[in-house]
């Protein structure tokens, strides 16, 4: 019988936003460098965006598919008191339904050997790994890691809560295995090994040869220094062959004992074990616990209240170190008081982090300043030896390219200039902004030697004849511009049109600015708009021209942007 493939169901699963490719606009005012360069390794094209996280992500779709190598995500853990007026299974459905989106999007941006780390309590931790499993594939999950947040018991709770869980997945296991960091060994680590012999190769440890289960070829014998034969204890094996035993006799690292009759063993040098395996339990006292994390808060803005669950730097760092090299890209997209943005920057690596609330001016832009301008002694910055320097770009999103009149007309949104149009609509039909210097047509790049020209003027024949003589045989234009009765595109095959907006209004969602995780500010699922009859387009454009300052795309005028 073919395997039954098992699915997580939810209210409005099949509900799926169709999300508006928005631009990022820089704001140089709130963008920070430090003043001249700390080393040759400084980074300084960090970006730093405020606005929904869902639209930001697919707002870096375009651009950085396939290139972020790690990502780090604490999102909300769903406590239900957000949901206190919501009954459990529109709790559960709603939350699963945003982070569904938010999660594909993100495995869309990571590199073949990039990881997803999302850290989450009991809440919704095996909720979202059965939601995973499913949308990312179970083959990509790695493991489950325990995280002990909390030091203290809670004798007011049934059963006292210590940890959270991190969950991870890779993009390609074997790719990831190849290239994950090890760690250090710790010091309390380090004393296992010691050198009751003054062993010239310093301190070792006794490490067992038997192994488990049972092979012809790992079944010899070997006689300890006092004559007596050993054999593999009964169902288990030697672990290697008796050549590679014999050589280890041969360098004096076979271990038998004090009494050299003991079972057999060989010598593991501390010197040949600097880095471990990392293991899936990450007790505090080695990367923090939640009230470290809040003492790291106060120390940086005088308050801790701000942040229910921060995050300690330690845990952040254990986590970029296992993950990424100096100048890899990682992304947080629930960036809350900027401590991935932190602690990235502290360790070289190249960072984007997405925040909505208004704590991204709080609290993470003057942290990051401070980490900038090297004023921030707290968490890693003795450990990574942080002497300040580098910077980011300050971006937000920009607003919805259509918006809906008050007769429910779509115009554009007045807020936009020629060039933000241009550039708004090369992402939105998936051509790269690069408008050219010699070339007035020539807008955004595609495949194939193709081209985009964004205008709103109306177009002649005369006008596509000049274009095309230009554009030549060997490349292609895509022309969006209002509808254009006196020109012939037919006669041009280098060239096609793209009537604005007829080519992009069933598309995408208009004027929807918020997808958050915030749920009275989630508006409940409805059916899709229809597009407006005949008859009230005709009736609205008689309307319309008493709502000044913004341009119908059902009715274009002639001159415009160019």
């Amino acid at each position: 019988m073919p395997k039954q493939r098992l699915e997580l169901t939810w209210i409005g699963k099949d509900v799926r936003p169709k999300l508006e490719p928005r631009i990022l606009l820089e704001d140089p005012a709130r963008s920070y460098h430090a003043p001249h360069r700390v080393s040759d390794k400084d980074i300084f094209d960090n970006m730093l965006i405020h606005g929904d996280n869902l639209l930001a992500l697919k707002a870096l779709e375009q651009e950085y598919t396939g290139k972020i190598k790690c990502i780090y995500i604490d999102p909300p853990y769903n406590t239900g008191s957000a949901f206190e007026h919501y009954d459990d299974g529109v709790e559960h459905s709603l939350w699963l339904s945003l982070m569904r989106d938010r999660v594909s999007l993100l495995w869309k941006l990571l590199t073949t050997d990039g990881s997803l780390w999302v850290t989450l309590d009991d809440n919704e931790v095996h909720y979202f790994k059965v939601m995973c499993d499913e949308i990312l594939g179970r083959n990509c999950f790695i493991t489950s890691i325990v995280w002990q947040n909390r030091y203290s018991r809670s004798n007011d709770a049934t059963i006292s809560l210590s940890h959270n869980t991190i969950l991870l997945y890779a993009k390609n296991p074997i790719a990831w295995k190849n290239i994950r960091n090890r760690l250090t060994r710790s010091n309390q680590q380090a004393m296992q090994y010691n050198n009751p012999d003054n062993d010239p190769k310093g301190p070792w440890r006794a490490i067992p040869w038997d192994a488990p289960n049972i092979r012809e070829n790992l079944s010899y014998k070997i006689i300890t220094p006092k004559g007596t034969v050993k054999l593999p204890p009964q169902g288990r094996c030697w672990s290697r062959t008796e050549e590679q035993w014999l050589e280890l006799v041969n360098n004096g690292r076979a271990y038998f004992g004090r009494n050299e009759d003991g079972a057999p063993s060989f010598k593991k040098y501390l010197s040949e074990a600097s880095a471990i395996v990392p293991n899936t339990w990450w007790p505090h006292e080695d990367v923090g616990h939640t009230d470290e994390a809040k003492k790291e808060i106060y120390t940086l803005f005088g308050t801790k209240d701000a942040f229910d669950t921060p995050k300690p730097e330690r845990l952040i760092q254990r986590v970029l170190h296992i993950a990424t090299n100096p100048g890899d890209l990682v992304l947080d997209s629930f960036l809350g008081s900027g401590t991935t943005a932190a602690v990235a920057h502290k360790m070289g690596r190249r960072w984007i982090g997405i925040e909505l609330g208004e704590h991204c001016y709080t609290h993470c832009i003057p942290r990051l300043q401070k980490v900038i301008n090297g004023e921030d002694p707290g968490g890693i910055t003795k450990a990574q030896n942080w002497q300040g320097g580098g910077g980011f770009r300050f971006y937000e999103l920009a607003p919805s390219l259509i918006k809906f009149d008050p007769w429910d007309i779509p115009v554009i949104n007045p807020a936009f200039n020629a060039e933000m149009l241009a550039e708004a609509v090369c992402k939105l039909h998936g051509y790269r902004y690069a408008p050219s210097v010699d070339w007035f047509w020539m807008h955004g790049e595609g495949h194939k030697n193709s081209h985009i020209f964004v205008t709103t003027q109306t177009l002649t024949t005369e006008i596509l004849q000049f274009i095309s003589d230009q554009v030549g045989e060997s490349r292609s234009l895509l022309i969006c511009c209002p509808p254009c009765p006196e020109a012939n595109a037919k006669l041009f095959p280098n060239i096609s049109l793209s009537i604005m907006p007829n080519a992009l209004l069933k598309r995408y969602e208009w004027d929807h600015d918020d997808y958050s995780l915030n749920v009275k500010n989630l508006p409940q699922v409805e059916p899709q708009p229809s597009a407006p009859t005949e008859r009230a387009v005709r009736t609205a454009r008689g309307k319309k021209a008493e709502a000044s300052g913004q341009i119908s795309l059902l009715d274009l005028p002639k001159g415009g942007a160019e």
